[in-house]
């Protein structure tokens, strides 16, 4: 008999121990995160407006930055429970472990890199942008048999060299390790023209790189789904994240993000073949 009454009462801590452990899921100590009770986001170093301002994520000013903080709070995280971490866009787009939650620094969602990890659903599809010199001849194209003919830049491991070599079919582009490297490249005479997302070549002609105009804008790319948070591949907590993505969107959070931090008048010509 007493064996029986130990034996009922393990079962009974092993269904109330489980009971607990399920019960914290989704919650911020779901034990799935990388440190319970916090939230971990790497974004890249330096991030760059409009995604980041000051290159201070902590901040909540830029349009990434702002979804964090309204993600986190969705699910129940304070702002002082959000962490943030350094990481390069290769090393967040490579196969692995990854030391946070999720990545979040304009990765685009495409069959190839969700091979080797997990996605949240798309939280913004931006437009592609020519970016050439002012008084470059790129101005002038109005097709893609144009755009051919310039020199062109992109950063290594991006779907804007994606875009460049599978959409426009330009098979001789010069690959550098990031924008930085591109635009220097473009100051020197060395390239023509790069494209980026829009969001991210409004700034860059404004504000980051003088001489610098926006001179087209172009289709998107069927096999770029969007911006997504990168998750190591198979991580349990996607689905708990994306309920708090799709609440968000819902209740027209990210539209006003976007209306805050992403939209602006443009008249640049649109060119499609």
């Amino acid at each position: 008999m007493t064996s029986l009454r130990s034996l009922a009462a393990g079962a009974a801590i092993v269904v109330l121990s489980a009971g607990l452990a399920l019960a914290q899921e989704n919650t911020p100590d779901d034990p799935r995160l990388f440190e319970p009770g916090k939230l971990t986001v790497s974004t890249s170093d330096p991030a760059y407006p409009p995604w980041v301002l000051d290159n201070d994520p902590a901040s909540g000013q830029g349009f990434e930055a702002a979804l964090v903080y309204a993600l986190a709070a969705e699910l129940g995280f304070a702002p002082e429970d959000v962490v943030w971490v350094d990481e390069t866009f290769e090393a967040a787009i490579a196969p692995g472990r990854k030391n946070y939650d999720f990545s979040i620094q304009q990765i685009s969602v495409t069959a190839e890199r969700s091979e080797v990890a997990t996605f949240s659903q798309v939280y913004y599809q931006p437009e592609k942008a020519v970016i050439a010199l002012t008084d470059s001849p790129v101005g002038e194209a109005t097709s893609f048999a144009d755009l051919r003919e310039a020199r062109w830049g992109v950063a290594i491991g991006t779907t804007d060299l994606d875009y460049v070599e599978n959409v426009l079919g330009i098979g001789n582009a010069a690959v550098y390790n990031d924008q930085v490297a591109v635009f220097l490249a473009m100051q020197a005479g060395q390239i023509d023209a790069t494209v980026t997302a829009l969001p991210t070549a409004l700034y860059v002609t404004a504000v980051q790189v003088e001489g610098t105009s926006i001179v087209a804008i172009l289709p998107p790319d069927e096999h770029d789904q969007g911006f997504g948070l990168l998750f190591e591949y198979g991580n349990p907590i996607v689905e708990w994240i994306d309920a708090g993505l799709t609440a968000l969107k819902e209740a027209g959070t990210i539209d006003a993000l976007i209306a805050e931090w992403l939209i602006s008048d443009l008249d640049a010509p649109v060119i499609a073949e």
